[in-house]
Protein backbone atom coordinates (compact mmCIF):
# COMPACT_ATOMS: atom_id res chain seq x y z
CA UNK A 1 0.00 0.00 0.00
CA UNK A 2 1.18 3.86 -0.78
CA UNK A 3 -0.02 6.24 1.38
CA UNK A 4 0.13 9.80 -0.59
CA UNK A 5 0.08 12.95 1.81
CA UNK A 6 1.11 14.59 4.45
CA UNK A 7 3.30 12.91 6.86
CA UNK A 8 1.84 12.87 10.38
CA UNK A 9 4.58 14.34 12.12
CA UNK A 10 7.36 16.32 9.92
CA UNK A 11 10.05 17.74 11.83
CA UNK A 12 10.70 20.50 9.55
CA UNK A 13 7.00 22.59 8.74
CA UNK A 14 8.76 24.77 5.62
CA UNK A 15 10.25 21.19 4.57
CA UNK A 16 6.49 20.17 4.67
CA UNK A 17 4.99 23.26 3.43
CA UNK A 18 7.09 23.48 -0.03
CA UNK A 19 6.13 19.74 -0.07
CA UNK A 20 2.70 20.49 -0.50
CA UNK A 21 3.07 21.41 -3.62
CA UNK A 22 5.73 19.30 -5.07
CA UNK A 23 2.80 16.67 -3.64
CA UNK A 24 0.47 17.79 -6.50
CA UNK A 25 2.25 17.80 -8.93
CA UNK A 26 3.37 14.35 -8.68
CA UNK A 27 0.14 12.88 -7.09
CA UNK A 28 -1.71 12.11 -10.46
CA UNK A 29 1.01 9.87 -12.02
CA UNK A 30 2.53 8.22 -9.10
CA UNK A 31 -0.77 7.57 -8.03
CA UNK A 32 -1.69 6.05 -11.70
CA UNK A 33 1.24 4.20 -11.77
CA UNK A 34 0.72 2.55 -9.00
CA UNK A 35 -2.99 1.57 -10.37
CA UNK A 36 -1.40 0.07 -13.31
CA UNK A 37 0.66 -2.06 -10.59
CA UNK A 38 -2.72 -3.29 -8.89
CA UNK A 39 -1.35 -1.23 -5.54
CA UNK A 40 -3.67 0.25 -3.26
CA UNK A 41 -3.86 3.96 -2.76
CA UNK A 42 -5.25 6.04 0.06
CA UNK A 43 -4.98 9.51 -0.10
CA UNK A 44 -3.83 11.72 2.97
CA UNK A 45 -3.81 14.99 2.03
CA UNK A 46 -6.46 17.44 3.58
CA UNK A 47 -8.48 18.95 0.46
CA UNK A 48 -9.30 21.95 1.81
CA UNK A 49 -5.19 23.04 2.73
CA UNK A 50 -4.26 22.24 -0.54
CA UNK A 51 -6.45 24.35 -1.47
CA UNK A 52 -5.79 27.69 0.54
CA UNK A 53 -2.72 26.92 -0.44
CA UNK A 54 -3.27 27.43 -3.80
CA UNK A 55 -5.51 30.19 -3.18
CA UNK A 56 -3.11 32.11 -1.39
CA UNK A 57 -0.10 31.55 -3.89
CA UNK A 58 -1.93 32.92 -6.71
CA UNK A 59 -3.88 35.66 -5.06
CA UNK A 60 -0.29 36.55 -3.57
CA UNK A 61 1.12 36.38 -6.86
CA UNK A 62 -1.65 38.59 -8.42
CA UNK A 63 -1.33 41.28 -5.70
CA UNK A 64 2.12 41.09 -5.24
CA UNK A 65 3.40 44.13 -7.20
CA UNK A 66 0.50 46.25 -6.25
CA UNK A 67 1.17 45.71 -2.55
CA UNK A 68 5.24 46.26 -3.05
CA UNK A 69 4.38 49.37 -5.01
CA UNK A 70 1.65 50.83 -2.09
CA UNK A 71 4.32 49.45 1.02
CA UNK A 72 7.08 50.89 -0.39
CA UNK A 73 5.66 54.35 -1.31
CA UNK A 74 3.93 54.49 1.90
CA UNK A 75 6.84 54.17 3.61
CA UNK A 76 7.66 57.51 2.14
CA UNK A 77 4.68 59.64 1.87
CA UNK A 78 4.20 59.01 5.77
CA UNK A 79 6.41 61.87 5.54
CA UNK A 80 5.40 63.55 2.51
CA UNK A 81 5.14 67.25 3.74
CA UNK A 82 8.46 66.94 5.76
CA UNK A 83 10.36 65.38 2.38
CA UNK A 84 8.51 67.83 -0.04
CA UNK A 85 9.81 70.56 2.09
CA UNK A 86 13.43 69.48 2.36
CA UNK A 87 13.33 68.72 -1.46
CA UNK A 88 11.34 72.13 -2.98
CA UNK A 89 12.79 74.83 -0.58
CA UNK A 90 12.15 77.34 -3.71
CA UNK A 91 7.91 76.73 -3.21
CA UNK A 92 7.94 76.37 0.07
CA UNK A 93 10.56 79.22 2.06
CA UNK A 94 9.83 82.64 1.49
CA UNK A 95 11.96 84.80 -0.40
CA UNK A 96 10.94 87.87 0.91
CA UNK A 97 12.59 89.58 4.47
CA UNK A 98 11.29 87.82 7.09
CA UNK A 99 10.44 90.97 8.88
CA UNK A 100 7.99 92.02 5.66
CA UNK A 101 4.59 91.80 6.75
CA UNK A 102 2.49 89.16 5.13
CA UNK A 103 -0.39 89.91 2.54
CA UNK A 104 -3.58 87.96 4.01
CA UNK A 105 -4.13 85.05 2.34
CA UNK A 106 -7.28 86.14 0.80
CA UNK A 107 -5.85 88.94 -0.28
CA UNK A 108 -3.21 87.08 -2.10
CA UNK A 109 -5.23 85.02 -4.16
CA UNK A 110 -7.45 87.99 -5.28
CA UNK A 111 -3.92 89.33 -6.74
CA UNK A 112 -3.09 85.24 -8.44
CA UNK A 113 -6.56 85.47 -10.14
CA UNK A 114 -6.75 88.83 -11.54
CA UNK A 115 -3.14 88.52 -13.19
CA UNK A 116 -4.09 85.19 -14.59
CA UNK A 117 -7.55 85.24 -15.50
CA UNK A 118 -7.33 81.59 -16.97
CA UNK A 119 -6.88 80.13 -13.59
CA UNK A 120 -9.34 79.83 -9.91
CA UNK A 121 -7.83 79.09 -6.95
CA UNK A 122 -9.47 75.54 -5.71
CA UNK A 123 -7.91 75.09 -2.47
CA UNK A 124 -6.27 77.52 -0.34
CA UNK A 125 -5.09 77.89 3.87
CA UNK A 126 -6.69 81.07 5.16
CA UNK A 127 -2.87 81.37 7.59
CA UNK A 128 0.55 81.58 6.43
CA UNK A 129 3.13 80.00 8.23
CA UNK A 130 6.24 82.50 9.71
CA UNK A 131 8.73 82.63 7.14
CA UNK A 132 7.29 80.71 4.25
CA UNK A 133 5.08 81.11 1.08
CA UNK A 134 1.52 80.56 0.38
CA UNK A 135 0.93 77.16 -1.26
CA UNK A 136 -2.90 77.30 -3.67
CA UNK A 137 -3.97 74.43 -5.66
CA UNK A 138 -5.40 76.02 -8.53
CA UNK A 139 -8.42 74.62 -11.34
CA UNK A 140 -8.18 75.58 -15.15
CA UNK A 141 -11.10 77.85 -16.10
CA UNK A 142 -12.90 77.00 -19.79
CA UNK A 143 -11.89 78.84 -22.56
CA UNK A 144 -14.87 80.31 -24.32
CA UNK A 145 -13.53 79.96 -27.71
CA UNK A 146 -12.96 75.93 -27.70
CA UNK A 147 -15.32 75.35 -24.81
CA UNK A 148 -12.42 73.59 -23.32
CA UNK A 149 -10.57 73.95 -19.85
CA UNK A 150 -7.41 76.04 -20.46
CA UNK A 151 -4.12 73.94 -21.10
CA UNK A 152 -2.43 75.86 -17.85
CA UNK A 153 0.65 73.41 -16.79
CA UNK A 154 0.11 73.98 -13.57
CA UNK A 155 -2.15 72.96 -10.73
CA UNK A 156 -0.11 74.58 -7.53
CA UNK A 157 1.04 78.01 -7.38
CA UNK A 158 3.59 79.04 -4.38
CA UNK A 159 3.06 82.83 -3.44
CA UNK A 160 5.37 84.71 -1.58
CA UNK A 161 3.24 86.22 1.16
CA UNK A 162 5.04 90.20 1.60
CA UNK A 163 5.02 90.70 -2.40
CA UNK A 164 2.69 88.14 -3.65
CA UNK A 165 5.10 87.26 -6.06
CA UNK A 166 5.10 83.83 -7.74
CA UNK A 167 8.00 81.89 -6.46
CA UNK A 168 7.04 78.39 -8.11
CA UNK A 169 4.45 76.23 -9.99
CA UNK A 170 3.92 72.85 -10.60
CA UNK A 171 1.74 69.99 -11.71
CA UNK A 172 1.20 68.10 -8.53
CA UNK A 173 0.38 64.39 -9.40
CA UNK A 174 2.48 64.55 -13.14
CA UNK A 175 4.58 61.47 -14.17
CA UNK A 176 7.47 63.06 -13.40
CA UNK A 177 10.98 62.15 -11.24
CA UNK A 178 12.40 65.84 -10.59
CA UNK A 179 12.46 67.42 -7.45
CA UNK A 180 9.47 68.90 -7.65
CA UNK A 181 7.50 66.37 -8.77
CA UNK A 182 9.12 63.69 -6.90
CA UNK A 183 6.52 63.68 -3.69
CA UNK A 184 3.12 63.94 -5.39
CA UNK A 185 4.15 61.61 -7.74
CA UNK A 186 5.10 58.82 -4.86
CA UNK A 187 1.87 59.94 -3.54
CA UNK A 188 -0.94 59.84 -6.56
CA UNK A 189 1.20 56.14 -7.24
CA UNK A 190 0.09 54.95 -4.47
CA UNK A 191 -3.11 55.02 -4.68
CA UNK A 192 -3.75 54.79 -8.65
CA UNK A 193 -0.59 53.51 -10.25
CA UNK A 194 -1.21 57.03 -12.06
CA UNK A 195 -4.04 55.35 -14.56
CA UNK A 196 -5.60 57.97 -16.05
CA UNK A 197 -9.26 58.03 -15.06
CA UNK A 198 -11.75 56.84 -17.79
CA UNK A 199 -14.88 59.48 -18.47
CA UNK A 200 -14.52 60.78 -14.90
CA UNK A 201 -14.24 56.78 -13.90
CA UNK A 202 -10.91 56.60 -12.00
CA UNK A 203 -9.97 53.55 -13.51
CA UNK A 204 -6.49 53.57 -11.36
CA UNK A 205 -8.87 53.78 -8.04
CA UNK A 206 -10.89 51.15 -8.96
CA UNK A 207 -7.94 48.43 -9.74
CA UNK A 208 -6.31 49.16 -6.46
CA UNK A 209 -9.32 49.25 -4.23
CA UNK A 210 -9.90 45.55 -6.54
CA UNK A 211 -6.46 44.67 -5.33
CA UNK A 212 -7.24 45.13 -1.35
CA UNK A 213 -10.84 43.93 -1.64
CA UNK A 214 -8.54 40.66 -2.79
CA UNK A 215 -5.66 41.61 0.16
CA UNK A 216 -9.05 41.46 2.89
CA UNK A 217 -9.57 37.68 1.82
CA UNK A 218 -6.25 35.94 1.23
CA UNK A 219 -4.95 38.07 4.82
CA UNK A 220 -7.48 35.50 6.08
CA UNK A 221 -6.44 32.76 4.31
CA UNK A 222 -2.50 33.43 5.28
CA UNK A 223 -3.42 33.59 8.54
CA UNK A 224 -5.00 29.85 8.46
CA UNK A 225 -2.35 28.03 6.25
CA UNK A 226 0.50 29.76 8.72
CA UNK A 227 -0.50 27.06 11.17
CA UNK A 228 -0.56 23.75 9.72
CA UNK A 229 0.55 22.33 12.93
CA UNK A 230 -1.59 23.26 16.04
CA UNK A 231 0.58 21.83 18.54
CA UNK A 232 3.88 23.87 17.05
CA UNK A 233 2.45 26.87 16.69
CA UNK A 234 5.07 28.40 18.17
CA UNK A 235 7.43 28.06 15.30
CA UNK A 236 4.86 30.03 13.08
CA UNK A 237 6.34 33.31 15.29
CA UNK A 238 9.85 32.51 15.18
CA UNK A 239 12.74 33.32 12.88
CA UNK A 240 15.34 30.82 11.50
CA UNK A 241 18.29 33.26 11.69
CA UNK A 242 21.09 30.48 11.33
CA UNK A 243 19.60 28.16 9.30
CA UNK A 244 20.45 29.68 5.88
CA UNK A 245 18.48 31.88 3.87
CA UNK A 246 15.77 29.75 2.12
CA UNK A 247 14.01 29.42 5.68
CA UNK A 248 15.15 33.03 6.99
CA UNK A 249 12.66 34.23 4.07
CA UNK A 250 10.04 31.34 4.11
CA UNK A 251 10.22 32.40 8.33
CA UNK A 252 10.17 36.68 7.15
CA UNK A 253 7.23 35.38 5.11
CA UNK A 254 5.35 33.56 7.16
CA UNK A 255 6.06 34.56 10.38
CA UNK A 256 6.62 38.42 9.88
CA UNK A 257 2.95 38.35 8.17
CA UNK A 258 1.72 36.77 11.76
CA UNK A 259 3.33 38.94 13.86
CA UNK A 260 1.94 42.42 12.08
CA UNK A 261 -1.46 40.66 10.98
CA UNK A 262 -4.11 42.88 12.62
CA UNK A 263 -2.07 45.68 10.97
CA UNK A 264 -2.13 44.16 7.26
CA UNK A 265 -6.18 43.26 8.05
CA UNK A 266 -6.67 47.09 8.88
CA UNK A 267 -4.06 48.91 6.00
CA UNK A 268 -6.40 45.99 3.61
CA UNK A 269 -9.92 47.61 4.68
CA UNK A 270 -8.44 51.10 4.97
CA UNK A 271 -7.20 50.68 1.57
CA UNK A 272 -10.82 49.94 0.12
CA UNK A 273 -12.06 52.91 2.00
CA UNK A 274 -9.33 55.28 0.26
CA UNK A 275 -10.21 54.04 -3.09
CA UNK A 276 -13.71 53.04 -3.00
CA UNK A 277 -15.52 54.06 -0.53
CA UNK A 278 -18.17 55.43 -2.07
CA UNK A 279 -18.57 52.29 -4.40
CA UNK A 280 -17.79 49.46 -1.98
CA UNK A 281 -17.10 50.00 1.70
CA UNK A 282 -20.17 52.68 2.57
CA UNK A 283 -23.02 50.05 0.75
CA UNK A 284 -21.24 47.29 2.91
CA UNK A 285 -21.31 49.19 6.28
CA UNK A 286 -24.67 50.60 5.70
CA UNK A 287 -25.81 47.28 6.41
CA UNK A 288 -24.66 47.56 9.67
CA UNK A 289 -25.44 51.28 10.90
CA UNK A 290 -26.45 54.38 8.28
CA UNK A 291 -24.19 56.35 6.72
CA UNK A 292 -24.57 59.91 6.36
CA UNK A 293 -24.24 61.37 2.48
CA UNK A 294 -22.04 64.17 1.62
CA UNK A 295 -22.78 66.98 -0.53
CA UNK A 296 -20.30 65.59 -3.21
CA UNK A 297 -22.45 62.11 -2.88
CA UNK A 298 -26.06 63.60 -3.44
CA UNK A 299 -25.08 65.69 -6.35
CA UNK A 300 -23.92 64.74 -9.84
CA UNK A 301 -20.72 66.78 -10.97
CA UNK A 302 -21.10 68.63 -14.07
CA UNK A 303 -19.22 68.20 -17.35
CA UNK A 304 -15.70 69.51 -17.76
CA UNK A 305 -16.56 72.08 -20.12
CA UNK A 306 -19.39 73.40 -18.01
CA UNK A 307 -17.95 74.66 -14.42
CA UNK A 308 -20.71 76.29 -12.38
CA UNK A 309 -19.87 80.07 -11.40
CA UNK A 310 -20.17 81.26 -7.85
CA UNK A 311 -22.06 83.93 -7.11
CA UNK A 312 -20.68 84.10 -4.26
CA UNK A 313 -17.21 85.43 -3.33
CA UNK A 314 -15.10 83.02 -1.34
CA UNK A 315 -15.41 86.01 1.65
CA UNK A 316 -19.36 85.61 2.09
CA UNK A 317 -18.75 81.66 2.07
CA UNK A 318 -16.10 82.26 4.73
CA UNK A 319 -18.52 84.52 6.72
CA UNK A 320 -21.32 82.29 6.67
CA UNK A 321 -19.48 79.39 7.52
CA UNK A 322 -17.86 81.35 10.38
CA UNK A 323 -21.35 82.31 11.75
CA UNK A 324 -22.49 78.77 11.86
CA UNK A 325 -19.25 77.57 13.64
CA UNK A 326 -20.23 80.12 16.25
CA UNK A 327 -23.74 78.91 16.47
CA UNK A 328 -22.21 75.58 16.75
CA UNK A 329 -20.24 76.59 19.55
CA UNK A 330 -16.85 76.09 17.39
CA UNK A 331 -13.92 77.88 18.72
CA UNK A 332 -11.24 77.24 16.32
CA UNK A 333 -10.88 79.39 13.37
CA UNK A 334 -11.66 78.85 9.84
CA UNK A 335 -8.61 77.00 8.44
CA UNK A 336 -9.13 76.56 4.75
CA UNK A 337 -11.62 76.90 1.94
CA UNK A 338 -11.91 75.72 -1.57
CA UNK A 339 -14.42 75.72 -3.95
CA UNK A 340 -15.50 72.69 -6.21
CA UNK A 341 -16.10 74.38 -9.29
CA UNK A 342 -18.01 71.04 -10.66
CA UNK A 343 -20.03 70.59 -8.02
CA UNK A 344 -20.68 74.69 -7.02
CA UNK A 345 -19.67 74.23 -3.33
CA UNK A 346 -17.81 76.14 -1.08
CA UNK A 347 -15.84 73.68 1.92
CA UNK A 348 -14.20 75.37 4.80
CA UNK A 349 -12.83 73.77 6.98
CA UNK A 350 -11.90 74.76 10.99
CA UNK A 351 -8.80 74.24 12.34
CA UNK A 352 -5.64 76.13 14.26
CA UNK A 353 -2.31 76.39 11.93
CA UNK A 354 -1.02 73.21 14.01
CA UNK A 355 -3.62 70.91 13.63
CA UNK A 356 -3.76 71.61 9.45
CA UNK A 357 -3.11 68.01 8.52
CA UNK A 358 -5.10 66.78 11.33
CA UNK A 359 -2.17 64.97 13.19
CA UNK A 360 -3.63 62.90 16.56
CA UNK A 361 -6.96 62.89 15.36
CA UNK A 362 -10.10 61.78 13.05
CA UNK A 363 -9.51 65.41 11.11
CA UNK A 364 -10.81 68.73 10.82
CA UNK A 365 -14.66 69.48 10.67
CA UNK A 366 -15.83 70.87 7.51
CA UNK A 367 -18.94 73.28 6.14
CA UNK A 368 -20.15 72.94 2.79
CA UNK A 369 -21.81 76.06 1.21
CA UNK A 370 -23.69 76.63 -1.91
CA UNK A 371 -21.82 78.66 -4.62
CA UNK A 372 -25.13 80.71 -5.74
CA UNK A 373 -27.77 80.88 -2.92
CA UNK A 374 -25.09 80.92 0.56
CA UNK A 375 -27.32 77.87 1.39
CA UNK A 376 -25.48 75.20 3.76
CA UNK A 377 -26.03 71.97 2.05
CA UNK A 378 -23.53 69.76 4.73
CA UNK A 379 -21.06 68.82 7.02
CA UNK A 380 -18.37 66.31 7.97
CA UNK A 381 -17.87 66.68 11.84
CA UNK A 382 -15.57 63.98 12.95
CA UNK A 383 -16.72 62.41 16.51
CA UNK A 384 -20.30 62.81 15.56
CA UNK A 385 -22.93 61.03 13.61
CA UNK A 386 -23.85 57.27 13.84
CA UNK A 387 -21.57 54.14 14.19
CA UNK A 388 -21.10 53.95 10.63
CA UNK A 389 -20.09 57.29 10.09
CA UNK A 390 -17.72 57.26 12.91
CA UNK A 391 -16.29 53.93 11.42
CA UNK A 392 -15.91 55.81 8.07
CA UNK A 393 -14.08 58.76 9.22
CA UNK A 394 -11.43 56.96 11.07
CA UNK A 395 -10.43 55.47 7.47
CA UNK A 396 -7.86 57.86 6.17
CA UNK A 397 -6.52 58.65 9.97
CA UNK A 398 -6.03 55.28 10.55
CA UNK A 399 -4.84 53.92 7.36
CA UNK A 400 -2.36 57.47 7.41
CA UNK A 401 -1.50 56.54 11.45
CA UNK A 402 -2.22 60.35 11.86
CA UNK A 403 -4.78 58.80 14.71
CA UNK A 404 -1.76 57.80 16.73
CA UNK A 405 0.21 61.12 16.02
CA UNK A 406 3.62 60.68 15.22
CA UNK A 407 4.03 57.37 16.50
CA UNK A 408 1.33 56.02 14.67
CA UNK A 409 3.31 57.98 11.29
CA UNK A 410 6.53 55.78 12.49
CA UNK A 411 4.35 52.81 12.46
CA UNK A 412 2.94 52.97 9.02
CA UNK A 413 5.94 53.72 7.48
CA UNK A 414 7.35 50.17 9.22
CA UNK A 415 4.20 49.09 8.23
CA UNK A 416 5.41 50.21 4.31
CA UNK A 417 8.29 48.52 4.35
CA UNK A 418 6.84 44.78 6.23
CA UNK A 419 4.25 44.98 2.99
CA UNK A 420 6.88 45.37 0.18
CA UNK A 421 9.18 42.97 2.04
CA UNK A 422 6.19 40.44 2.55
CA UNK A 423 5.28 40.67 -1.45
CA UNK A 424 9.21 39.96 -2.21
CA UNK A 425 9.44 36.98 0.16
CA UNK A 426 6.68 35.67 -1.29
CA UNK A 427 7.72 35.55 -5.10
CA UNK A 428 11.08 34.16 -3.78
CA UNK A 429 9.06 31.44 -2.02
CA UNK A 430 7.33 30.44 -5.24
CA UNK A 431 10.02 30.80 -7.64
CA UNK A 432 12.28 28.62 -5.79
CA UNK A 433 9.12 25.79 -5.75
CA UNK A 434 8.59 26.37 -9.37
CA UNK A 435 12.41 25.39 -10.06
CA UNK A 436 11.94 22.53 -7.50
CA UNK A 437 8.54 21.18 -9.37
CA UNK A 438 10.65 21.51 -12.32
CA UNK A 439 14.03 19.88 -11.77
CA UNK A 440 11.26 17.08 -9.91
CA UNK A 441 9.19 16.66 -13.14
CA UNK A 442 12.72 16.72 -14.74
CA UNK A 443 13.75 13.80 -12.93
CA UNK A 444 10.79 11.77 -12.79
CA UNK A 445 10.63 12.33 -17.02
CA UNK A 446 13.99 10.88 -17.01
CA UNK A 447 13.26 7.85 -14.57
CA UNK A 448 10.57 6.81 -17.05
CA UNK A 449 12.60 7.31 -20.15
CA UNK A 450 14.95 4.76 -18.43
CA UNK A 451 11.96 2.46 -17.89
CA UNK A 452 10.15 2.62 -21.05
CA UNK A 453 13.46 2.35 -22.85
CA UNK A 454 13.86 -1.66 -24.21
CA UNK A 455 16.87 -3.46 -23.46
CA UNK A 456 18.54 -4.94 -26.50
CA UNK A 457 18.36 -8.46 -27.07
CA UNK A 458 21.54 -10.64 -26.24
CA UNK A 459 23.80 -10.74 -29.25
CA UNK A 460 21.86 -8.54 -31.37
CA UNK A 461 24.30 -6.14 -32.81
Amino acid sequence: MLVLGDEPAQPDQQAAYQQLHLRQLLLRPVAQACRNNNVPVVVNVAPARLIFVAVHRWAGLFIALFLFIAGATGAVISWDHELDEWLNPHLFDARSCSASAPLAPLELARRVEASEPRLRIGYMPLFIEPGHTLTVSVDARVDAATRLPFDLGFNQVALDPATGAVQGRREWGAISLSRENLLPFLYKLHYSLHIPDVRDVRLGMWVMGIVSVVWILDCFIALWISFPNIRNWRKSFAFRTCQGWPKLNFDLHRSGGVWVWLLLLMLAITSVSMNLGREVMKPVVSLFSPVASTPFETRKPTAINARIEPTLTREQAIALAQAEAHKRGWTAPPGAVFYADRFGLYGVAFFTPEQEHADGGLGNPWLYIEGRTGELVGDDVPGTGSAGDLFMQAQFPLHSGRILGLPGRILISFMGVMVAMLSVTGVVIWARKRRSRAMAENRLRSTRNREETPMPLKGHR
